[in-house]
């Protein structure tokens, strides 16, 4: 493994990734499995795979990133934030590349909370006239 290494960490919803970039042939590990095998849908792994795609360095890296909380949707969110922030670290020049794309900002979006007194957070009980 090489000595240079280019660390960071995503979020998206409930879920954190740790990320490690090294110099490499381009594997991507997600936890201790490779990423087509834990990201089982194709669009995740696309949606992970997005700032190395853009920067030109989808086979010239290898990834190996820790993902816990949230389920794949989220997780592959965090993925992606920590593969552009490392890029980041590892060369600036990227900044405007990534940005344009809107790869360096984490999305806010949470799951609402359910509230008292309704099925769910929007939904309520069925209304009785009589």
């Amino acid at each position: 493994m090489a000595s240079v290494a280019y660390q960071a960490t995503g979020r998206r919803k409930t879920a954190v990734a740790n990320v490690r970039l090294f110099l490499g042939a381009g594997k991507m590990i997600v936890n201790g499995r490779p990423i087509r095998e834990y990201l089982t849908k194709e669009s995740l792994m696309t949606l992970a795979q997005k700032p190395l795609e853009l920067t030109e360095m989808l086979g010239k890296l290898d990834v190996i990133c820790t993902a816990r909380g949230g389920g794949l949707s989220g997780q592959a969110g965090a993925i992606r934030l920590g593969i552009a922030k490392a890029l980041l670290k590892m060369n600036e020049e990227f900044r405007k590349t990534l940005k344009k794309e809107g790869l360096l900002t984490r999305d806010p979006r949470m799951v609402e909370r359910k509230k008292y007194g309704q099925i769910k957070a929007r939904k309520r009980f069925q209304y009785s006239k009589r």
